[in-house]
């Protein structure tokens, strides 16, 4: 497989090589050992999510307190979604910032993002199944949102969806600029020393 950085620090897209013959086709997912190399450290894996969309469908940005956060590994696994990585650590030279990578069932990329990073995708297609894996339980009192549609963060969408489908918790959620405000955002330096502490590169 391929791991390349995304334009936002701590975040990663992942390309697995397919092997195909008459009966189907086969690849590696995600691999451990390979996710450590780029990133310092394994996925520490507490539970595994499944999410089914239809076209239109935007979920997130959601991102968990840091420490502990939740780190992501997710991929789609039918249909199409845009995945997006929004840097929300105030501090970070790339706060504000997003990258995003399309998941579908035909390239079958997968996208890491670290503790502390926003994450959100839209439903491409009808029916998009998207599963991550991810570094600690679902705790409801930790997690917390931005609103996607917050037009200083500026998410980019296809041409053909204009309004996308929220949950109301997500039409609810603040913007960018209230959560600084409300002190609920992640720190840079705190992410970087979570990162540092889970890091085992020698060197």
């Amino acid at each position: 497989m391929q791991i390349r950085e995304l334009n936002i620090p701590d975040s990663y897209e992942i390309t697995p090589k397919s092997f195909e013959d008459d009966r189907g086709l086969f690849l590696e997912w995600y691999r451990f050992d390979h996710l450590e190399r780029a990133v310092g450290h394994a996925l520490d894996l507490r539970q595994g999510n499944l999410s089914v969309s239809r076209r239109g469908t935007l979920r997130g940005v959601h991102f968990a307190d840091t420490p502990p956060g939740q780190a992501k590994y997710v991929t789609a696994v039918a249909g199409a979604v845009l995945d997006f990585v929004v840097d929300v650590r105030v501090g970070s030279p790339t706060f504000g910032e997003w990258d995003s990578v399309l998941l579908d069932s035909t390239d079958r990329r997968a996208v890491y993002l670290g503790e502390g990073l926003g994450h959100a995708f839209l439903a491409l297609t009808d029916d998009a199944t998207v599963t991550y894996l991810v570094s600690d339980v679902y705790r409801p009192d930790r997690e917390r949102g931005i609103n996607p549609l917050d037009p200083e963060l500026g998410l980019r969408f296809p041409p053909g969806i204009d309004a996308p489908l929220l949950s109301p918790k997500d039409d609810e959620a603040p913007t960018l600029a209230e959560a600084a405000e409300r002190g609920i955002l992640p720190t840079w330096q705190a992410a970087r020393a979570h990162y540092t502490s889970l890091d085992h590169r020698v060197g």
